[in-house]
């Protein structure tokens, strides 16, 4: 980050010491039954009782032998946590894999850039971003599409309006007026769920006026006839009106793409968090392809990643499709290499995602959970039933810092470490691995994830013996040919090395598909989309669009920010974003409460005036349990990524409303 900071790193640091910190474990009483229900933290005595480690290890080890020795292993999944070290990420996954027996594995990623990761791997054979955001130095033309990032990634809005101060155009694309536009050349505010019209509108113009790169076309890519025929129905007549941007605005944006020398696109969540999210990416993928801009400095496809290390963590393998490295479950190679290298069989079958295994809960098809690090009972969409499939496990182990949201629900709670009570490696957005060294002691009885995961390892019959996050990372090395030439001695020395990293002694590539792609035949693939609605359109009876996003002061489901003095004192209530014509039209005054309630859960907040949000839009942060937004939010998925649409339901707002009383 050269050395750029944003207010979490300079303010967010102060939760490790919070009073509300687990510091023994903790198991369920057995005269507490679960409901939907939240748990107050300071109630925890009235449901949990304090435990030794051995008995607790004892205890979910047991519980998770039990189930898949009566259920089979796929009764048994896992969530793990793109907050943590490359290190745990990668014992957890083998853990599932060799201890459960399944690839019921998956974590954050399945709720922020699946369906990115999804296109790219179809793509261009790598679900990793081609270049580093500060790319965007080197950009003549920098195109951002559905990202807020001085809210959400405020060290790479900072290169951004460096760029711009520079000469740089920035063309930002967004259903919301952010605080970047003011530094746009081109700031198109298009109607929600309405990405692939406009972009297939942008690739009819730039092939219409022979803007492509013929040459790079040629040589690098394939099936791209297929997207010519697509796109030709995507005139700027036809699309203006449905995207609500003006035609000769989307001519303007497809030429100045097109014939800049370098142009580098970068999106966030706006674009992935829909069905058709893999299709928004495709399209992203096929105009930097038809461009060749691609391969070289300033140039590429970035998208924004959601967590400080979910790029490592999906690169380890906390996913059900994939081994460490991006190698499939399904490939008998690479299962047989996996067998071969761990020493025991492996299932062959892909396991379910994060929404799919909450599913298969409610159908009884999964059992037993282990939770480490991660919040479903906040951060999944559709809160009622994410709650209802916790309440019904027969079995879950929850491994935290707090008593979250999702403790609650635990027969077993692991008092866990802090980012700075732990060494490990951990992967940025930009590919670069650093090490992270332990600065502090975690309190009380807490102890490392790493040897958590190891003692439940252990119990389910998988002989570990592991002495620290560097010889993991040792195994690590092994296991993923991207990051083999990058040691820990090298990490002690440097300030980050990038992958992929094949030798030691390389100096990584911070640029990637200079001379082709990952594929077999080192070619990209166009692919195709046609526009698509959302799977749920505003009507009379809900007539807004509600859209969750996230905050510049607060971290996801905020039971680490919210616990931070600074942060929590600037954003300590749940706020929803509405235009000033609409917040008028119900009677209601800036900071007044108003309900807002979807066909699946109901809400009450306090309301924000937001000129920047379109008359009929809604945006809101989901970090607040008094006022959870994804109580509202639909679970229906992406069908490549798996992704949930949370960008996109129909609600009904009313004024008035009492938001509960905070939980924490």
């Amino acid at each position: 980050n050269h050395e750029r900071l944003c207010v979490k790193g300079r303010y967010g640091f102060d939760y490790v010491h919070h009073p509300d910190r687990l510091t023994k474990p903790l198991i369920r009483r057995k005269d507490a039954p679960k409901t939907i229900e939240l748990l107050q933290p300071k109630d925890w005595q009235k449901v949990f009782r304090e435990a030794t480690w051995e008995e607790a290890l004892d205890f979910a080890a047991d519980g998770f032998s039990k189930i898949r020795d009566e259920n089979g292993p796929d009764a048994l999944a896992a969530f793990g946590c793109a907050k943590g070290s490359n290190e745990e990420a990668y014992l957890l996954q083998k853990l599932v894999r060799t201890g459960f027996g399944t690839n019921n594995i998956d974590h954050c990623t399945r709720l922020c850039h699946a369906s990115s990761v999804s296109a790219l791997l179809e793509g261009i054979g790598s679900g990793a971003v081609s270049n580093p955001f500060t790319d965007v130095t080197d950009a003549e033309v920098i195109f951002l599409i559905g990202a807020n990032p001085i809210g959400n990634h405020p060290v790479a809005a900072t290169f951004m309006k460096n760029a711009v101060k520079a000469g740089k155009k920035l063309i930002l694309l967004d259903p919301r007026r952010t605080a970047l536009s003011r530094h746009a050349t081109y700031n198109l505010q298009f109607r929600p769920d309405t990405d692939v019209a406009l972009l297939n509108s942008l690739m009819h113009v730039i092939i219409k006026e022979k803007l492509c790169d013929e040459k790079y076309i040629t040589e690098h890519t394939t099936d791209f006839e297929k997207l010519k025929s697509n796109v030709a129905d995507y005139s700027p007549e036809k699309v203006a009106p449905i995207c609500g941007i003006p035609e000769e605005t989307l001519r303007e944006v497809a030429r100045t793409y097109a014939t800049a020398e370098s142009a580098i696109i970068l999106w966030g969540m706006g674009i992935s968090q829909h069905i058709h999210g893999t299709d928004n990416s495709r399209c992203l993928i096929a105009l930097s392809l038809m461009t060749g801009q691609i391969g070289r400095p300033g140039t590429g496809l970035h998208p924004l990643r959601g967590q400080n290390n979910v790029q490592g963590t999906s690169d380890m393998g906390l996913i059900p499709m994939f081994f460490p490295d991006y190698k499939s479950v399904t490939d008998p190679e690479n299962k047989k290499w996996f067998e071969d290298f761990w020493g025991t069989s492996l299932n062959p079958k892909t396991g379910l995602t994060v929404v799919e295994i909450v599913d298969a809960v409610h159908s009884g098809g999964v059992r037993g959970m282990y939770v480490q690090g991660e919040n479903p009972a906040m951060s999944d969409p559709n809160l009622n039933h994410a709650r209802g499939a916790l309440s019904m496990l027969e079995h879950l182990v929850v491994q935290d810092i707090f008593l979250t949201e999702t403790a609650g629900f635990a027969d077993v709670i692991f008092p866990a470490s802090a980012f700075p009570e732990k060494s490990g490696t951990f992967t940025n957005s930009n590919r670069q691995v650093q090490l992270g060294r332990q600065a502090i002691d975690p309190p009380g009885n807490a102890r490392q994830d790493w040897w958590i995961i190891q003692e439940v390892a252990r119990r389910l019959g998988v002989d570990w013996s592991y002495d620290g996050p560097e010889e993991i990372f040792s195994e690590i090395r092994k296991a993923t040919p991207s990051m083999a030439g990058i040691t820990w001695k090298r990490l002690q020395k440097e300030h980050s090395v990038t992958y992929p990293c094949n030798k030691e002694g390389d100096p990584g590539e911070a640029i990637v598909f200079r001379k082709g792609f990952p594929t077999a035949n080192k070619k990209a693939r166009f692919v195709p989309a046609k526009y698509t609605h959302a799977d749920e359109m505003p009507d009379e009876e809900f007539p807004f669009v509600f859209i969750t996003s996230r905050q510049l002061e607060h971290w996801h489901t905020g039971s680490m920010t919210r616990r931070a003095t600074v942060l929590n004192a600037i954003e300590p209530y749940p706020v929803v974003h509405v235009h000033p014509d609409d917040l008028q039209k119900l009677g209601v005054e800036p900071g007044e409460a108003v309900t807002i309630e979807s066909r699946r859960g109901k809400i009450s907040t306090y309301s924000r005036q937001d000129p920047g949000v379109q008359q009929g839009n809604l945006f809101m942060s989901f970090g607040y349990n008094e006022a959870a937004a994804n109580l509202i939010t639909t679970s229906v998925l992406d069908p490549f990524g798996k992704i949930p649409e949370v960008k996109f339901c129909a609600v009904r707002m009313s004024a008035g409303g009492n938001p509960e009383m905070r939980i924490g």
